[in-house]
């Protein structure tokens, strides 16, 4: 939640706001604050507003393995969504999820309900990686590593970041391979393996940043986040504040 958001729910003026910030009156695990937009959860970072403990809201933080035929929505009027799959305890028209997944696509989603948090690890400027699992119906060769690291240029210009390749196994008419790329465009990782001739048959999501899909975690069920992927939430929130 936004630092002023969380004052004024405290009945602090914004002209207090401006006046501690400038002072320094305003601590976040000790340091003091950037600016009255920094994005805070309470649950994972101390909050000092002039010495004084601020106890705001704590967010929720879920892990959910999304399986093909689902969509990343919180209301379809004809499909299930990634909604559905939650407890109805746990759902919410805050909850939302952080990037998108094809309908067909499967893997690693991220779950909260702190809004500034979804938009800054989406956000150019921070560079948050994406690794996916990808199967092919062609053959991927050491030449495909060297396009992607490039960076693809799609039909209609649009231009792509660089990108990592790493082929696990080919063959003429099946390959299998690990991407990781910095953004997220429409179909991006669809749309840069057909440029080189080859169409995705699989893709499945297993990192977003510092956190990796669980393992022990099957298709379509959920987790909230341990201590050390928490640690990396308050990480990011102190970095990108």
């Amino acid at each position: 939640m936004r630092l002023d958001n969380l004052l004024a729910q405290e009945k602090i003026s914004r002209k207090a706001m401006k006046q501690a910030l400038l002072k320094g009156e305003i601590l976040v695990d000790g340091c003091p604050a950037r600016s009255l937009s920094q994005n805070i959860d309470t649950g994972l970072q101390e909050l000092l507003f002039q010495g004084r403990i601020i106890r705001g809201y704590e967010h929720t933080y879920l892990m959910l393995h999304k399986p093909a035929g689902v969509v990343t929505a919180n209301k379809d009027k004809k499909l299930p969504t990634v909604m559905d799959l939650l407890p109805k305890h746990l759902q919410s028209e805050q909850l939302y999820a952080i990037g998108r997944l094809d309908r067909d696509t499967t893997g690693l989603l991220l779950l909260t309900d702190n809004g500034p948090l979804g938009f800054q690890l989406l956000h150019p400027q921070y560079h948050v990686d994406k690794t996916y699992q990808v199967e092919v119906n062609g053959l991927l060769t050491p030449d495909h590593i060297q396009v992607f690291q490039k960076g693809i240029v799609f039909l209609d210009g649009t231009i792509c970041k660089p990108a990592r390749l790493e082929i696990l196994s080919a063959s003429l008419s099946h390959s299998q391979a690990s991407i990781t790329i910095s953004e997220g465009k429409f179909h991006q990782v669809k749309k840069m393996f057909l440029s080189v001739g080859v169409k995705v048959t699989s893709l499945k999501r297993t990192h977003f940043g510092p956190w990796g899909l669980d393992e022990n975690l099957q298709e379509g069920d959920y987790r909230p986040l341990n201590s050390q992927e928490l640690a990396n939430i308050r990480d990011f929130l102190r970095k990108s504040g």
